[in-house]
């Protein structure tokens, strides 16, 4: 297929088995807590199909030479990089936020890098399993989240390994291997039992398959954690606890931001056979490969990253958007301090555009052929993104007004009795009609006032690793040595010359490498 279409998508949702828990009762997928986030695929795969987009929503597969997805392609060049972050900006435009497949797009990219970097290492054949799974999923443009975030218990440093926790399934791990199962094909074969589970995971009830990672790095002990995956959505033993995410239902507006929504889930694995050749990291079997554990979770997390750079960029621009809208609504749209508003939306949102950029041109090429961004520009363009999230949808709620949070109800503008009086005085600018403004603040309304939208601003903050992150990120890969050595040189230190300073490209692999020189007792975290 290469590029498919939201009605086969649709079809095979239909197609699978029960195991969505919705307040404690398990649910087919075809109910309507799950249209706003098929609304957002449909978006993902009907632009994908329109010509005018073409040039960044699609690629060609390294594997087949075919036309592809490029959620499914895996990054070939700086271009494909700079393609992959202007089709998120995009993407995101058309509904208003998250166009939610970045995350599968980005953990298929970090098993490209680390399966070959582990086989090289280890011996394993992980990349030639991956590269199967690749396949069919760019064959069938099917739709991967990425399960990354463990529960992980208590929090007390004196369990700060993952074997260590009281509950040993706080962390997803490998319970059995050299087991019989049945595979994804039907045929009899080897496989291994996990258990555990991953918070946080968006969009696992509406995606054709869940992509497992470690979510840190790993030691002596921790061999079973070690263990990375991909399964269908509906396999047995998996068993989703939902929390679908909607905006307020309307009956006469229809408006696409208002059709937005999303399903977030705690995901288990209740004993859950994966399959062999599903398998692309296992520390059970393997426990050379445990170092690379923590290595593919900040794989994930840096690409991921990147992704936020055209991703939170739209987020801006769409508050952006909205702001200037309700001020020119509002009829205050020249005022010096509305213009400086905007401007501080606008310049957020293009710095962390160029952050972006610039981490895709410094990018390397690893040895299985991926290029990957520089580590300290997508994770700089990340922070500011989620340093100046609350603080954008504060000036949105400055610029609308109280309004937004005691509208009258949608109806009161339609039925015959109040219609003619809530719209006489909803009105503001003269330029826009009543139905205009009526749409607009309820637009406003969406955004600032309903629980789906509020957990979106918290997602602005945490999403992707929340600014702390960011700075454990930074800090650890930047060298700050040379830089003092310019400050000595500036200050008059004796014998001290001016270095020339042009700091290198730097990616996950220098944190594997540091991983692996110093076997450090306490691992690093990364979401």
């Amino acid at each position: 297929m290469g590029v498919g279409t939201y009605e086969a998508y649709r079809e095979r949702l239909l197609k699978m088995k029960p195991n969505v828990y919705l307040n404690g009762q398990k649910v087919d997928r075809s109910g309507s807590w799950i249209d706003g986030g098929c609304y957002v695929m449909k978006q993902n795969y009907d632009l994908a199909n329109d010509p005018e987009y073409a040039d960044v929503c699609t690629a060609t597969s390294h594997l087949t030479g075919e036309k592809i997805n490029r959620f499914t392609h895996i990054h070939q060049s700086r271009e494909d990089l700079l393609n992959k972050q202007m089709m998120t900006r995009l993407l995101c435009h058309h509904v208003g936020g998250c166009t939610q497949r970045c995350m599968g797009s980005d953990a298929l990219n970090a098993l490209a890098v680390v399966t070959y970097d582990c086989d090289e290492a280890c011996g394993t054949n992980y990349q030639e399993r991956f590269n199967k799974y690749l396949l069919y999923c760019q064959e069938n443009d099917l739709i991967c989240n990425c399960a990354q975030t463990d529960v992980k218990g208590s929090r007390n440093p004196k369990y700060k390994r993952a074997h260590m926790q009281p509950d040993p399934d706080q962390f997803v791990h490998v319970i059995k291997t050299d087991v019989d199962g049945i595979g994804v094909d039907g045929k009899p074969c080897k496989g291994i039992i996990v258990r555990g589970a991953k918070i946080c995971n968006s969009n696992a009830p509406y995606v054709d398959e869940i992509i497992v990672n470690p979510t840190k790095f790993m030691g002596k002990g921790d061999e079973g954690y070690a263990i990375a995956f991909a399964l269908p959505a509906d396999w047995d033993g998996i068993k989703l606890m939902a929390l679908p995410g909607q905006h307020h239902k309307r009956k006469h507006l229809e408006a696409p931001f208002n059709k937005v929504g999303d399903v977030e889930s705690l995901t288990i694995f209740d004993d859950v056979f994966v399959p062999e050749d599903r398998v692309f990291m296992n520390g059970f079997d393997h426990p050379d490969v445990v170092q690379y554990a923590g290595y593919l979770a900040l794989m994930f997390a840096h690409f991921h990253r990147h992704s936020y750079t055209g991703c939170k960029t739209a987020v801006s621009e769409v508050i952006g958007a909205q702001a200037a809208l309700v001020a020119d609504v509002n009829d205050i749209a020249k005022e010096h301090h509305v213009r400086e508003k905007v401007c501080e939306i606008i310049s957020t949102a293009e710095l962390v555009f160029a952050a972006g950029q610039a981490s895709a041109l410094r990018a390397v090429k690893f040895p299985n052929g991926s290029w990957v961004p520089d580590e300290i520009l997508t994770n700089a363009g990340r922070k500011l993104a989620g340093q100046k999230i609350y603080h954008e949808y504060e000036t949105l709620a400055d610029l609308t007004g109280g309004i937004c949070a005691s509208l009258p109800t949608e109806e009161s503008f339609f039925a015959p009795e109040t219609a003619e009086l809530c719209n006489k005085y909803i009105m503001r600018n003269p330029d826009y009609t009543a139905e205009e403004t009526h749409r607009v603040m309820r637009m406003m309304e969406d955004k600032l006032c309903d629980a789906f939208e509020s957990a979106q601003a918290v997602a602005g903050v945490h999403g992707g690793g929340s600014p702390l992150m960011e700075t454990i990120t930074m800090m650890s890969r930047y060298d700050l040595e040379p830089l003092k050595d310019i400050a000595k040189y500036l200050a008059g230190f004796e014998g001290v010359k001016c270095p020339r300073y042009e700091r290198p490209t730097v990616t996950p692999r220098a944190m594997l490498d540091k991983f692996k020189k110093t076997q450090v007792n306490t691992p690093q975290e990364t979401t």
